[in-house]
């Protein structure tokens, strides 16, 4: 299949391209690099700079690619600068994500993939798991934004009479994870403690949210190009780890680490967040592989061959380190 993939020069949808071209699927990325990195870019995709925002740019992208499938990973995720800053949250994943609509409408896409937010879209609604039941009420601009971005698919799906999947996501973690932004505490945290840096924790610690290796969020993005048409389903795994969790799980894997310095928690953000996934099982027969420890030690092994971490040194070539980093 002819498959496009927005934000493929990030960190998910870098391994989804991989996944696809290796299943022998044709894929064109398309990424504005604001938050990409061209390390991440496969060699086998044809690749686009372009602004999802530019609907000229799209519109011509489209009509020369004519892709089957599209799947939509290209935002701006910043919980607490879309508080302060709505606009540029608002127009990419908003505006972009219908200016993507409009041209997959206009050559007769087949299906559209999203990446929603589970951890951002429901606000924090009491009961935990979450399932898809639960009334989407979010706390800041960036969990609105996906919101609407999902509306818009199921508008213009139903108009122009093509399918979608929309997976609304945890935590996700795993290798190619920007430690510099301001998502992404794995990778946050990881580099700390490798640069010997106090990390910060927002809160006492308490702060929960459902964490899920990368490898698995690929392989729901596989199942969906054939399964999950006119689906808005949960991905996780349904278990709550607080931040103070995910310092000790990533800290205990180094011979040193330097403690955790605490600030008060940041506007927008829930302060507890799992997702019940039991659809994405009946459905899609989607089942994560990883353990919150197990994706841990995974990542650190990927990411850290060469730091002196307790798990074991040397347990991936050289080469390997430099095709995710």
């Amino acid at each position: 299949m002819r498959i496009l993939v927005t934000g493929g020069a990030g960190f998910i949808a870098s391994h989804i391209t991989a996944a696809y071209i290796k299943l022998g699927h044709k894929v064109v990325v398309v990424d504005s690099m604001h938050h990409g990195f061209k390390q991440n870019i496969n060699p086998k995709a044809k690749f686009y700079q372009a602004d999802i925002r530019d609907l000229t740019a799209i519109r011509k992208i489209m009509q020369t690619e004519k892709p089957e499938i599209i799947n939509h990973h290209a935002a701006i995720a910043e919980v607490v600068k879309s508080v302060t800053d709505p606009i540029p949250t608002l127009e990419v994943n908003v505006q972009g994500t219908v200016n993507l609509l409009l041209t997959g409408m206009e050559i007769k896409i087949k299906k559209f993939i999203f990446a929603s937010t589970g951890g951002a879209i429901y606000g924090d609604p009491g009961k935990y798991p979450i399932s898809e039941r639960v009334n989407p009420e979010p706390l800041s601009p960036y969990g609105l934004s996906k919101l609407l971005g999902e509306k818009c698919i199921e508008y213009y799906a139903r108009v122009g009479k093509f399918n979608y999947t929309i997976f609304r996501y945890p935590n996700v973690y795993g290798p190619r994870q920007d430690p510099h932004g301001e998502a992404g505490v794995v990778a946050i945290f990881s580099e700390k403690i490798r640069q010997n840096v106090n990390p910060t924790i927002y809160g006492d610690g308490s702060k929960t949210r459902d964490y899920t290796y990368v490898a698995d969020i690929v392989q729901a993005n596989v199942i969906g190009l054939k399964k999950g048409d006119h689906l808005t389903v949960n991905l996780g795994l349904g278990k709550e780890i607080s931040d103070q969790m995910v310092y000790d799980t990533i800290s205990a894997n180094f011979k040193h680490a330097p403690t955790a310095k605490y600030k008060a928690v940041r506007t927008g953000e829930a302060l507890r967040s799992c997702l019940n996934a039991r659809k994405a099982r009946a459905i899609l027969n989607w089942k994560p592989k990883y353990n919150f420890k197990e994706g841990i030690k995974e990542y650190l092994k990927i990411t850290s061959p060469s730091f002196p971490l307790l798990i074991g040194e040397g347990c991936l070539e050289r080469k390997s380190r430099d095709r995710v980093r």
